[in-house]
């Protein structure tokens, strides 16, 4: 079969290859289609294998061959699913691939927030310890997890997962979710009660209708005075504006963004002028054995497909 990668540049690098791919077939990678060539791109291709390449009605139209498309990815909102059920494209994804690198990721940066090390690490390099008057130097504010109140949105396994290491760290944690979950240690509470409770929220849920801009200046508004707002979800779950301004008010106390709305992020994002906000380039999930793992659960959701049994099917 010819297997087509649309983006692979957005999980292949010199330490994550593709080459398990080829054992199923003759594999055509391209780094990173612009929309426009797609679809030459995949016209005879038997599957084609994207992260975030839009697959729709256009992108699709030459693709006459095409019985399967994989996903780099455990979302799908840049499938055109509809289409696909039309024309008897099976669509899997990458199911739970990266829940242990996305609550490690949550917590480096809840870290940095209350123990600066960046800052105080500069402030070595830069030789002002060795003219420091005492031993430890009070530059930067350093506070403890244990005891403050983590609320945490949505308790699927990266939510889940992140209520066990705050569980370690001596917090307090309360969650909020759709449904009903037994999860060890972790209180459900009803959103308006985590917000107001909580010391840091932190956003796990998925995008949709229910849970996009659902932080907005109300609901910021709602939080305790200098908590901490922390997204590795979906930039879609925030208002980026009312983030800005709840930061620039003194109102919470921080931001850790790992995810925007538009991505890459835009020339005049209105977060580069946010006070307080600490930003990584979406890569909560990219660990190197992250990748890897990814990369087999493609493969094994082809090789699935292929023998009848397909996995991880959206569509």
């Amino acid at each position: 079969m010819k297997i087509v990668l649309t983006d692979a540049q957005t999980v292949v690098d010199e330490l994550v290859s593709a080459e398990p791919l080829k054992e199923l077939g003759e594999v055509i990678s391209y780094g990173l289609l612009r929309y426009e060539e797609v679809a030459e791109a995949v016209a005879d291709a038997d599957a084609v294998i994207v992260n975030k390449t839009l697959m729709d009605a256009h992108t699709l139209r030459l693709a006459e061959k095409l019985k399967y498309i994989g996903l780099f990815a455990t979302g799908y909102n840049n499938i055109d699913i509809d289409y696909c059920r039309q024309h008897g494209i099976t669509v899997c994804n990458a199911g739970s691939y990266s829940t242990n690198a996305v609550a490690q990721h949550t917590f480096a940066l809840i870290l940095e927030h209350f123990n600066n090390i960046a800052r105080y690490n500069q402030y070595v390099h830069d030789g002002k310890w060795k003219r420091s008057p005492t031993f430890s130097p009070f530059v930067y504010p350093l506070n403890e997890l244990a005891g403050k109140t983590m609320g945490i949105v949505g308790l699927g396994a990266i939510g889940t997962a992140v209520a066990g290491i705050a569980r370690a760290f001596d917090m307090n944690v309360i969650a909020f979710n759709r449904s009903r979950k037994n999860v060890p240690g972790v209180m459900q509470v009803d959103f308006d009660t985590l917000l107001t409770q909580s010391d840091i929220i932190t956003v796990h849920c998925p995008l949709n209708g229910d849970s996009e801009d659902l932080f907005n200046k109300k609901t910021f508004s709602r939080m305790k005075q200098g908590a901490l707002f922390v997204n590795t979800a979906r930039g879609g779950v925030m208002v980026e504006a009312d983030l800005v301004d709840a930061l620039q008010s003194g109102h919470l106390g921080g931001a850790c963004i790992d995810t925007l709305r538009v991505e890459p992020m835009e020339e005049e994002c209105v977060l580069m002028k946010a006070p307080n906000c600490i930003m990584t380039p979406h890569i909560a999930w990219a660990p190197v054995e992250t990748r890897q793992r990814l990369m087999n659960i493609v493969k094994n959701n082809i090789q699935n497909f292929l023998s009848g049994s397909p996995t991880n099917v959206v569509s």
